[in-house]
């Protein structure tokens, strides 16, 4: 139980740290990897859902017993972002920072499932 609360804990921390820091990146984005954003909504948009993942990473923290069956989501927001990038980069639709970075994502994807598989579950709780 100790490692799905600092797993949660550290993907929650790091989460916020980097989706905060985006806010204000609109315009250096659209300098480093042009096009500009057309459509601030979606951008705006997608950092607000990943600022609340971040927050429910820091609830299962609290109590991963307790938040067990939340931990399929989170490993669903997880494996979303890096199928995505995987996908686009054999597309040639992004370009290999972003590809690494979402690599990320995929570490806390399997230190999820590992969380996961060490938690018992709610009724098994002791």
């Amino acid at each position: 139980m100790v490692i799905a609360q600092r797993v949660f804990l550290v993907a929650g921390i790091y989460g916020l740290l980097v989706l905060g820091l985006s806010l204000g990146l609109e315009q250096q984005i659209a300098l480093n990897d042009p096009p500009p954003i057309t459509h601030p909504e979606f951008f705006y948009g997608f950092i607000a859902v990943g600022l609340a993942w971040q927050v429910a990473f820091l609830v299962i923290a609290t109590d991963p017993v307790r938040y067990r069956p939340l931990m399929i989501p989170a490993m669903l927001e997880k494996a979303g972002f890096l199928i995505a990038c995987i996908i686009l980069y054999c597309m040639s639709r992004i370009n290999i920072g972003t590809m690494v970075m979402s690599l990320i994502d995929g570490m806390f994807l399997c230190l999820f499932i590992w969380a996961f598989m060490r938690t018992p579950p709610w009724n098994q709780k002791s």
